[in-house]
C-alpha cells in the first residue's frame, strides 16, 4: 500500500516537472518573437518562469554573447533532479 502512495506521488512529481519544462521551453520559444507583454497567456509564461530564471541567474552569469542560459541551465537542472528522483521513488518501491 505504501508502495503504491510512493509511486503515485512519485509519478505527479514527475509529470509537474514535465509540465514546467515545457512551459520554460514555451517560454524560452516566446523570447524570440517578442510576444505582446499584455496577453495573458505570456503573462502567465512569465509569472512561472521569472522567479527561477532569477534563483538561477542570482547563482551564476546566465549571460553569454547576449543570450541568456537560463532557460537552458533550468531544463538541464530539472532534468537530472526528475532522473534523481525517479531513480530514488524506484530504489524505494522495489525494495
Amino acid at each position: 500500500m505504501i508502495d503504491g502512495i510512493v509511486s503515485g506521488l512519485g509519478g505527479i512529481v514527475h509529470s509537474l516537472l514535465t509540465v514546467y519544462i515545457w512551459i520554460l521551453i514555451i517560454g524560452a520559444l516566446l523570447s524570440w518573437v517578442r510576444p505582446d507583454p499584455y496577453n495573458p497567456i505570456v503573462q502567465i509564461i512569465y509569472r512561472l518562469t521569472e522567479p527561477a530564471y532569477k534563483l538561477i541567474r542570482r547563482m551564476m552569469p546566465t549571460v553569454f554573447n547576449g543570450l541568456d542560459l537560463a532557460p537552458i541551465i533550468l531544463i538541464i537542472l530539472l532534468n537530472v533532479i526528475d532522473v534523481i528522483l525517479v531513480n530514488i521513488i524506484n530504489a524505494l518501491v522495489m525494495g
